[in-house]
């Protein structure tokens, strides 16, 4: 999966980017706890990563 569908996702799930280091995007959300990194732009996300961002935003992303 790309980041770009991942970030996509979040944002229809109501994240918001509240920042960026590098290549890593972050994001939160006005209800949920905590905040999610994502790495970007990359092509494809190793599965560890992409499950790692699932249990973060508490979404289902696969």
């Amino acid at each position: 999966m790309e980041s770009r569908e991942i970030i996509k996702k979040l944002k229809d799930e109501g994240w918001y980017q509240v920042g960026t280091t590098g290549s890593h995007h972050h994001f939160k959300h006005p209800h949920k706890k905590g905040k999610v990194t994502v790495p970007h732009p990359k092509k494809d996300i190793p599965l560890k990563t992409l499950i790692s961002i699932e249990k973060q935003a508490s979404i289902k992303l696969r």
